[in-house]
């Protein structure tokens, strides 16, 4: 995903490659290929548009499932993660491990790139 400058609205790192994230952490099951994990709040204006990239993403990939979390209702798994803000996504791979984070909404060609890493 596109890297933000020093003010920039989104940060992107590769993830921690030995977290892995399972269905009954998430509450949903994971892509066959690929998952993408956004945290989101209520209040959240960029989360919107971060849900609905993310879901014509994972339409369009074979194999990729999108979930979403309520930031403000998984405290526990915000805290282990180290979400810092909302929209944060995570592109876990087919097993679940966290290969790409960003914060910010994130553009559809940087989650598709950003895929690639996972599959």
């Amino acid at each position: 995903m596109h890297q933000g400058g020093p003010n920039g609205r989104r940060q992107v790192r590769d993830g921690d490659g030995s977290r892995r994230l399972g269905a009954a952490e998430l509450g949903a099951e994971l892509g066959e290929r690929a998952t993408l994990i956004q945290f989101s709040s209520a209040f959240c204006q960029p989360c919107r548009a971060t849900r609905r990239t993310l879901s014509e993403v994972a339409a369009m990939v074979d194999g990729v499932a999108h979930i979403e979390i309520d930031a403000e209702s998984r405290l526990e798994l915000v805290r282990a993660l180290d979400i810092a803000r909302t929209p944060t996504v995570l592109v876990l791979d087919a097993a679940g491990r966290v290969v790409r984070r960003a914060s910010g909404p994130p553009r559809r060609a940087d989650v598709i790139a950003a895929l690639g890493d996972a599959v």
